[in-house]
């Protein structure tokens, strides 16, 4: 079971996703907050497994929340659910420590989705975001990576999809231990802590 907070100044959309994930099997809502304050609140009393996190908070923003999240309750995943899907605010969320990002007007099967993905460590950024951020590692000269090879390259750009070794295992056909062995080596060169901060690098050298 999933356990997810639910982070939104509007009762009406809190109470709309809490209902859709109360009525699937996997996910179960522990607790649901106003504003940033509270969400790290209720965060740090209820270690959730997934923060679904809007950015356009009262008082403490979404983006100081997640920060403050990410260090306080470092097992719970941070999900931006936000209006703003810009490049400048996914890459905002996701130096500040978010795991995911997914526009608000998603659909409840990609949001599932995402959830999902980020609870067992996967990074996603939401099919459109996705979209720009591979086609900018798409732009990115050969020189730009002379560290990764071409296969190390082929898993960043999955990466950035926001898929996990299953699924890039699948694509690439090789084992599993093949791909965390290429996500290893990636996150080496690249000098990244996480899968995050690579595909992050890799956008910053497009």
């Amino acid at each position: 079971m999933i356990r997810v907070l639910v982070v939104d100044d509007h009762p009406l959309f809190r109470a709309g996703v809490s209902g859709l994930l109360d009525s699937v099997e996997d996910t179960a809502v522990v607790a649901t907050a106003p504003d940033g304050d509270a969400a790290l609140r209720e965060a740090t009393l209820t270690r959730p497994d997934v923060v679904l996190m809007d950015l356009n908070l009262p008082g403490t923003s979404g983006l100081e929340a997640t920060r403050r999240i990410v260090r306080a309750c470092p097992d719970s995943a941070v999900l931006v659910l936000s209006m703003l899907d810009d490049d400048e605010s996914v890459l905002a969320a996701m130096r500040a420590g978010a795991r995911g990002y997914v526009p608000k007007g998603a659909g409840q099967e990609e949001l599932l989705a995402a959830i999902r993905a980020v609870a067992t460590g996967g990074a996603v950024f939401g099919a459109a975001v996705a979209g720009r951020m591979l086609a900018a590692l798409d732009r990115t000269p050969a020189p730009a990576f002379p560290e990764l090879t071409d296969r190390e390259s082929q898993v960043l750009s999955l990466m950035a999809e926001g898929w996990d070794n299953r699924r890039i295992a699948a694509e690439l056909e090789v084992s599993t231990k093949t791909v965390a062995n290429h996500v290893s080596h990636v996150l080496t060169k690249l000098q990244a802590r996480d899968r995050v901060e690579a595909v992050l690098r890799a956008r910053n050298r497009s």
